[in-house]
């Protein structure tokens, strides 16, 4: 008989930073689940599905450019082009406030796979929900959007938490590479399958059903999201942080620990500094992503045809580019690699800036050059900095990083505004962001990475 003062056997927790392929093939299929969203509903089709729906809900036909009627969501005067935008805007801010809360309580939970679930499912079936809206449902679609935009930001901080317990300091660069590889394979496929239906099957002269199948392909988004994360959810394993507690309430706890964390940031000022740097250069990133499409219709006179082969280029040609820098980065280390990254973001818009018009050839070119470069430079930055997370706080760590990712969008949208509107060039705007590479470039250089990651209680990788 067993000695009754021998305490009973804790259940065996998996060794920080030691994983199975099967779990990190698990880990990886998240990012492929996830890039749906991105690619199909947020980069392509949603934006001119709501626009559409507002129009309508405004009393006009939704294949007329310019609307002169309104909508009153809260009694708020709004322009149908406007709508989006603004949603955008409300969702960004209100995930701004969700990210922490929602790190703060994948640190405390025994059961962050549970958490994963329900950010994930919860997203999913708001993007399913847009099935419902049809005719001038404008505020439906506005709310299912800025429910799923927020589900989806939280479920890729729950995701990003697993990371440093998947491998150690040397292998962290390449299962981030390969996990944000495979997701713009598999945000690239639905978005190509999708562009072929809609090319397919639109009806010249009846913008209706275009709209109808710009919705449904919004829909087949949510149904690929909820699908492919049955497989992270059986494969990867509940691997609870070191402030996990079985007992009391996470919700509670996790605010608690939110308010510890945030009060004990200035510990950690090497890890604020890279996310500054990261703040600064990322920021380009996304303001290029968002504005491709800008410039090449209205700067270089391209067909709708051209800008889609661009992005599907874009899609695929990342999946290479970020395998490919993080090889690179195995041999010279992700600091260094990404400031190598930066310096081809500086090429790019240098290049963007002498681009002519109305030569479809040279845009692609750009397009597979940001696309060979754009996996790799975000890859890397999310495993570099895990490796200044202090143990225990790699959710609320990747809550603010997100915000970092997520919460600072409009800066390079404001600035390339602001210079468009004095100057009435999209090419003197676009010229504007080379500030955020070469900013974000000095600042990240000048952080101490090996001293940042010893300062968190880490060990550093052997090349930096």
């Amino acid at each position: 008989m067993a000695d009754p003062t021998t305490p009973a056997p804790v259940p065996h927790a998996p060794t920080p930073g030691s994983s199975t392929r099967r779990e990190r093939t698990g880990w990886y299929f998240y990012d492929w689940a996830m890039s749906a969203f991105s690619t199909t509903v947020i980069t392509v089709f949603l934006g001119p599905f709501l626009t559409s729906v507002t129009k309508q809900a405004a009393g006009c036909s939704i294949d007329v450019t310019e609307c002169a009627g309104y909508v009153y969501p809260l009694g708020i005067q709004v322009a149908p082009g406007s709508y989006f935008p603004y949603l955008v805007s409300l969702s960004v801010a209100l995930t701004v406030l969700a990210l922490p809360v929602t790190g703060a309580i994948a640190d405390r939970t025994m059961h962050k796979k549970r958490l994963l679930a329900v950010t994930a499912f919860l997203g999913a079936a708001a993007t399913i929900a847009m099935v419902f809206v049809t005719g001038d449902r404008y505020l439906l679609g506005g709310g299912l959007f800025i429910l799923a935009n927020i589900a989806f930001g939280a479920s890729v901080v729950v995701y990003n938490s697993f990371l440093p317990g998947l491998g150690g300091p040397d292998d962290r660069d390449g299962i981030s590479s390969k996990g944000w590889a495979l997701g713009y394979l598999g945000g690239g496929l639905l978005l190509a399958v999708n562009l072929v239906v809609v090319q397919s099957f639109s009806v010249e002269g009846d913008p209706q059903r275009t709209l109808d199948l710009a919705r449904w392909s919004i829909v087949s988004a949510g149904v690929w999201w909820a699908v492919f994360t049955l497989v992270p959810l059986a494969w990867l394993r509940e691997r609870p942080a070191a402030d996990a507690h079985p007992g009391g309430n996470v919700l509670t706890d996790g605010f608690r620990q939110l308010g510890r964390t945030v009060r004990g940031l200035k510990r950690y000022p090497l890890t604020l500094f890279f996310l500054l740097a990261f703040l600064v250069y990322n920021d380009g990133i996304q303001t290029v992503i968002a504005l491709a499409s800008q410039y090449g219709t209205e700067e270089l006179r391209l067909d709708q045809s051209t800008l889609i082969v661009t992005i599907l280029l874009v899609q695929f040609l990342a999946f290479g580019g970020a395998l490919a820098l993080g090889a690179v980065a195995k041999r010279i280390g992700a600091w260094k690699t990404v400031l190598a990254s930066l310096v081809l973001w500086t090429g790019v818009i240098l290049a963007a800036f002498r681009l002519p018009a109305e030569a479809p050839a040279q845009f692609m070119a750009l397009g597979a050059a940001i696309g060979l470069v754009l996996g790799g430079s975000q890859a890397l930055s999310r495993s570099l900095f895990s490796q200044m997370i202090p143990e225990g706080k790699e959710g609320e760590y990747y809550g603010f990083y997100e915000i970092s990712d997520k919460g600072t969008s409009w800066l390079g949208p404001l600035a390339f505004g602001i210079v468009f509107q004095l100057t009435n060039s999209y090419r003197v705007g676009l010229v504007s962001l080379l500030i955020f590479f070469v900013i974000g470039f000095l600042l990240l250089a000048a952080v101490p990475v090996r001293r940042a990651i010893i300062a968190a209680g880490n060990t550093p990788p052997r090349v930096l």
